[in-house]
């Protein structure tokens, strides 16, 4: 299993594979016949709020990395995510499709990290969680 990134406006090529739009929105100006999608899941895409957050933020990566894991842990996310774990498993070629002018920074880098691990997003509960959360210590006596 493969996966690849690639941006809408470039084309399609068979060297990518099976092609997943992982935006919410469908990419203005293009064409569904010239996008050549086979599975478009918007659920996977985070919320406005966050897109718009980060744009105006491009400098904290880290930080909209973070909050997009957190969503992903929704239960639509969740679902779209099982969806898009079942097409790796599947498929020798994988080529998640993205619109953002930031090829670096975006939602598709973060899906293609988990799908490289082929783990689930952190949830808000679980033995997991609470293993994330920093421990205080207490004050030692001298």
């Amino acid at each position: 299993m493969t996966v690849s990134l690639k941006r809408a406006y470039d084309g399609a090529s068979v060297q990518d594979g099976f092609r997943v739009l992982v935006d919410r929105l469908w990419p203005r100006g293009l064409s569904k016949e010239a996008a050549e999608i086979d599975l478009w899941l918007r659920d996977l895409a985070p919320s406005d709020e966050l897109r718009r957050w980060f744009h105006a933020r491009p400098h904290q990566w880290a930080a909209f990395r973070a909050r997009y894991l957190e969503e992903l842990a929704s239960t639509n996310a969740a679902t779209a995510l099982q969806q898009l774990y079942a097409a790796v498993r599947t498929k020798k070629q994988v080529t998640l499709i993205y619109a953002s002018k930031n090829l670096e920074h975006n939602n598709a880098m973060v899906l293609k990290q988990l799908l490289e691990g082929m783990r689930k997003p952190p949830t808000t509960s679980g033995p997991a969680a609470a293993a994330a959360k920093p421990r205080q210590r207490s004050a030692r006596k001298r």
